[in-house]
């Protein structure tokens, strides 16, 4: 009985657990099923079918006194697609990074050591191990995708787009995969990164056009999407138009205060979508938590991405008012339901990036 388990798992056949890279995630998975996976997933979540944590980020000291390391766990299920994930981040950052949230921008490691491990929750079995950085852009690009097939009008045409980085051209995929849009401004500070975004970013029917300034983003666009690595607003609620839909992503969280958009973009909307409350709090998110706090926007106005998406809420961009998506944190299921596309469709084309499943099945305490 001592190996139980390892031994039930070889007689019965179960496949071993693979490793699923970038480059099998950027194959196997496009930006239509993503959204689709991200739709159901978060429709799950509404009606607490799917579980997805809010997640937990750390720094600790090392022995070295200029550098921290850096922690970024989540766990979530998602039924619907018969998997479950945990996913931990790990990092080496500079102090005088943390300290303004730069730490991505002064990460000392060329790689990323953050891993996915999907599990099959029918086995309770590991499948797979996957690479995390290319699921990680696509998976918040889907969402807000997802929302703005549900919220933005038909016709929106034109996108303004802050930033010029991986979550910036996910959103820009994402958002013209859903509307008809046929231009797309952008803005960065960073003239060299802009060219380049517009230079890669090309695509037939679509002018990506790089802006001068700020504000011209905002101005007759449909869709406004801020996609940013920054620690202070770069969009301005008394920039924005009528009918507009606002995207944000930067959150804050217990290592960091970031935003992107200032307090009278809460204001001015009539409807605030977020992905999640519960890490709304867990997370200290203060860029939505204080105006809440104050009085500036009431709990009436905020709903859940996972309710909207079901079609009862009735939020729509419209002539009146803004339309707030607020991506407030991603949630370990969204790694779950893009994990379950690509999986079988690895195993089908075969892979020998296996690993013994016998390596992971320890002896359960008490049997034997």
């Amino acid at each position: 009985m001592r190996n139980r388990v390892a031994t039930r798992t070889i007689q019965e056949g179960y496949d071993v657990p693979l490793v699923i890279t970038d480059d099998d995630a950027r194959r196997l998975l496009s930006m239509d099923e993503c959204i689709d996976a991200m739709r159901i997933c978060f429709r799950d979540f509404a009606e607490g079918k799917a579980v997805s944590l809010p997640r937990v980020r750390y720094v600790v000291d090392t022995p070295n006194p200029g550098k921290s390391y850096y922690s970024n766990v989540h766990v979530g299920a998602v039924p619907s697609f018969g998997m479950a994930c945990v996913r931990a981040g790990t990092h080496l950052i500079e102090k005088a990074g943390y300290e303004d949230n730069r730490r991505r921008m002064s990460n000392l490691e060329p790689f990323n050591w953050t891993v996915v491990i999907l599990y099959d929750i029918s086995t309770s079995e590991p499948v797979a191990f996957m690479h995390e950085s290319y699921v990680s852009g696509i998976r918040v690009g889907a969402t807000a995708g997802a929302a703005v097939a549900e919220i933005a009008r038909e016709d929106a045409s034109i996108l303004g787009l802050f930033g010029t980085g991986r979550q910036a051209a996910a959103h820009l995929e994402a958002i013209c995969a859903v509307r008809p849009i046929v231009r797309v401004n952008v803005y960065s500070p960073n003239r060299k990164h802009l060219d380049n975004f517009v230079a890669r970013t090309a695509r037939d029917g679509v002018e990506v056009v790089a802006v001068k300034q700020p504000q011209d983003v905002v101005r007759s666009a449909d869709i406004v999407c801020c996609a940013t690595n920054t620690t202070t607003p770069i969009l301005f609620g008394d920039w924005l138009e009528d009918g507009q839909m606002v995207i944000s992503i930067v959150n804050s969280d217990a290592t960091g205060t970031r935003r992107e958009v200032d307090n009278a973009t809460l204001i001015r909307s009539s409807d605030i979508i977020v992905t999640d409350w519960d890490s709304l709090y867990a997370n200290k998110q203060i860029e939505l938590l204080e105006p809440i706090e104050q009085g500036l926007v009431g709990k009436d106005r905020i709903h859940l991405l996972g309710d909207v998406l079901g079609g009862g809420s009735g939020i729509k961009s419209g002539q009146d008012g803004i339309v707030y998506y607020k991506n407030n944190t991603g949630l370990a299921m969204q790694f779950a339901a893009a994990g379950a596309i690509i999986y079988p469709k690895l195993l089908a084309e075969g892979t020998n990036r296996l690993i013994p499943r016998e390596w992971f099945a320890s002896e359960q305490y008490g049997i034997g």
